[in-house]
């Protein structure tokens, strides 16, 4: 279907629109600028402007217009262009992208032609994948965030805010409507029609109503942008209030804890979870007068910075408390206390303060030994206990998950193992990475240290978004949000060749045939292309998914071909007629990842459902459902002997699956979303990437953490280890790949 935007038309949803040039009901373009068809009214309550969904080939966009009644009035269009003009500057993950021609005009055509003739005003940009914070609020039944969930989407939008800020512009509109939270766990600030350039609003208008806009948000806009008098500190206010609901789940106006008569707020019995110094922080940014708010955005992430020094929530007394009542099983429960991970000792886990955060719904965990997961970057870098702010700051260094931790084992007879707590004291400032280091008798030190970068190859120009190594070891393959796939020449650098055909980006979805002479990929354009490594050459096309390709893995005999979609579907397909074998259903969430057993007669599934399923392929029936995880399943890994699945989640765990019983047998909490799982040819051991930055090292049968590698400086997408485990090479971050040594220290 296709749908006329002409406002005058009659029939804008005419059943004769699919496919055709022009509205059948009034003679208007459908096909904007030749290249954007509309599908859908996503909403005409967005202030001056009506919202649709569109489509760039297979690409979801977003198109907003200008309602047409506004078309005249001057001040109207120059918001809406103004919106265009700001997303053009900024270019970051957190603010939704647009191309440099995603502002145009419109004119509806013939007979819908309106009087006066004047043009629709129209933006194209990306689609953020997930909900804004209001609607992700009301999915969660509106409980509370906790502290650490909070300071982690704290520290993304003061990123994001210095980067606007930076660029002259303030947003003026901050709310959680307009921050939308991606699958990956990255929050996005939308919406920046009501933008202002600093130049001219704060330094030519400051102390003036003449001129200014006023924007105003019931209980997040502060007293002087109420007066139009917006300053860039006005942002910060907003913010503020925006995390008082986040953490209270309660409007800044309930008259519960907001006094109107003098204009105070009293949210801190609210949000028992907050420590006083965090409650301190969310006071300074609510302050009434801009002056007493931070001075800027740098102000702002020194202080994030500051406050990471502190530990979430952690007091004396939830620490004597986690002596003695703490049971290993992470508490869902949204403002659960964080203060817990302070205390722990190797073999425990940390509480999730998170309640249920959304994770990464395309990850690929691919086929070919050492076994591979990839994920795209799941939230933020949060490598302190508090949930780090400043990941490349020295002495702030991210830790992928609490060092000396392993996976937690859970009897089978059902008895608890407990928390025993230490003084915090002894956990905080010791060494230059600000590393928690645990006294235990039988497990060792954990190694931390840095990455040192060997190579950087570059030639992509988009987001890296899968890496792997052919079983040779001599050449590297990347897929990318450029559409294209290129190989690489592992010694030299160099580029071999690129391979062009997908109409949209490559996922985590690259997978070789176990003799290494062909190459599969997955991309968002739906389809599954067959590629003649010696050659380039394309071999076949495979259609059948309606949703994007998140994962592809091939069966040890090369014969047989799974993928896993964000159709909520598993398809097998014979890779040598290129014929659909059957489609697997059951899953109720995108499939993330697809992996078969070592013996080839069963597949694993992981899926946003948050479960691990078990096929018998060859017939279509389901084994097992694991359950157990509380985010979306991203990653999953087989041993060698096959009894045994490794899944990674968005939950902040790591868990070890019986595949025949489908009970849990390890557990480890982290301290960030785990993405991509590694697993040596003989098991013995898992590399994990998580959003943090950092990769762990873990040895499996004793399921303990032994090295920590920090400093990526960048959400760990994907990853992939060289045959010989000699290499790692990760595209994660950019439109670079990088490469560095493995560290034979994790494989004494």
């Amino acid at each position: 279907m296709s749908l006329c935007i002409n406002p005058r038309c009659h029939q804008p949803d005419h059943p004769g629109n699919g496919g055709n040039q022009f509205c059948q009901s009034c003679g208007s373009e459908l096909v904007l600028q030749g290249r954007y068809r509309v599908m859908r009214l996503l909403s005409d309550k967005s202030g001056f402007g009506k919202v649709y969904e569109a489509f760039e080939r297979s690409n979801p966009k977003i198109l907003k217009i200008l309602k047409d009644n506004y078309s005249d009035n001057e001040k109207a269009v120059e918001l809406f262009q103004q919106e265009a003009l700001v997303l053009s500057q900024l270019h970051h993950p957190g603010i939704p992208a647009i191309e440099p021609d995603g502002y145009f005009q419109y004119k509806p055509r013939q007979g819908g032609e309106r009087q006066g003739g004047e043009p629709l005003h129209c933006i194209v940009m990306e689609k953020i994948d997930g909900p804004n914070l209001r609607e992700w609020m009301r999915q969660q039944g509106n409980h509370p965030i906790g502290e650490k969930q909070a300071r982690q989407w704290l520290q993304q939008l003061a990123e994001i805010l210095h980067l606007v800020h930076e660029r002259n512009y303030f947003h003026r509109d901050i709310k959680p409507e307009n921050i939308m939270l991606r699958s990956t766990g990255q929050v996005v600030l939308v919406d920046f029609g009501a933008a202002r350039e600093m130049t001219y609003t704060y330094l030519e208008q400051l102390g003036k109503t003449g001129g200014i806009t006023r924007i105003s948000s019931a209980g997040y806009t502060p007293p002087e942008q109420e007066k139009g008098q917006a300053v860039p500190q006005s942002d910060f206010y907003a913010l503020g209030c925006t995390f008082i609901y986040l953490l209270t789940g309660k409007q800044p106006t309930d008259n519960t804890m907001y006094d109107s008569l003098n204009n105070e707020f009293h949210w801190r019995p609210f949000a028992p979870q907050v420590s006083p110094a965090f409650a301190d922080f969310i006071d300074r940014l609510i302050a009434p007068r801009a002056s007493d708010r931070p001075k800027n955005t740098r102000v702002l992430l020194e202080s994030l910075r500051q406050l990471d020094q502190v530990p979430v929530a952690a007091t004396a007394s939830t620490l004597l408390q986690s002596t003695v009542s703490q049971p290993i099983i992470p508490p869902t429960a949204p403002g659960a206390s964080a203060g817990m991970v302070a205390g722990m000792v190797p073999g425990m886990v940390s509480s999730n303060p998170s309640g249920n955060p959304l994770g990464n719904p395309l990850v690929n965990p691919l086929g070919t030994q050492p076994q591979m997961g990839s994920g795209i970057p799941s939230g933020n870098p949060s490598g302190s206990p508090s949930g780090n702010l400043l990941g490349t700051t020295p002495g702030t260094a991210a830790v992928g998950s609490v060092p000396g931790a392993g996976f937690t084992n859970l009897p089978r007879n059902g008895m608890k193992r407990w928390l025993w707590g230490i003084p915090a004291a002894i956990l905080l400032g010791l060494g230059g990475y600000s590393v928690w280091y645990f006294i235990d008798r039988q497990n060792p030190v954990v190694v931390t240290q840095p990455i040192s970068i060997d190579r950087t190859l570059s030639g992509h120009t988009s987001f890296v978004n899968a890496v792997i190594i052919t079983p040779d070891g001599k050449t590297l393959i990347s897929g990318s949000a450029d559409n294209t796939i290129r190989l690489w020449d592992m010694n030299s650098g160099r580029l071999i060749r690129t391979l062009s055909g997908h109409t949209s980006f490559v996922n985590n979805a690259l997978a070789l045939s176990p003799d290494g002479q062909t190459l599969i990929s997955g991309s968002a354009d739906r389809t599954i292309r067959v590629w003649d490594l010696t050659t380039g050459k394309l071999r076949h096309t495979l259609l059948g998914h309606t949703g994007f390709v998140n994962s592809v893995d091939v069966s040890p005999d090369g014969k047989i071909l799974a993928s896993g979609g964000a159709d909520n579907t598993v398809k097998i397909w014979d890779l040598a007629t290129a014929k659909l074998v059957r489609t697997l259903t059951g899953h109720q969430g995108y499939v993330n990842s697809v992996i078969f057993t070592p013996d080839g007669q069963s597949l694993v599934s992981g899926s946003t459902d948050r479960t691990v399923r078990v096929w018998d392929w060859t017939t279509g029936t389901q084994k097992e459902i694991l359950k157990g995880h509380t985010g979306f399943v991203n990653s999953v890994v087989i041993t060698p002997d096959g009894e045994t699945a490794i899944s990674s989640s968005a939950d902040k765990t790591i868990r070890i699956w019986n595949l025949s019983t489908g009970e849990t047998l390890h557990t480890v909490v982290g301290n960030s979303f785990f993405n991509p799982l590694i697993l040596s040819a003989d098991g013995q051991t898992l590399v994990s990437g998580s959003s943090d930055g950092a990769i762990q090292i873990w040895r499996v049968p004793e399921g303990q953490l032994i090295e920590t590698l920090t400093g990526y400086g960048a959400d760990i997408q994907n990853l992939t280890i060289s045959p010989d485990w000699q290499t790692i090479a990760s595209g994660s971050g950019g439109n670079t790949i990088k490469i560095w040594k493995f560290p034979r220290s994790a494989l004494r």
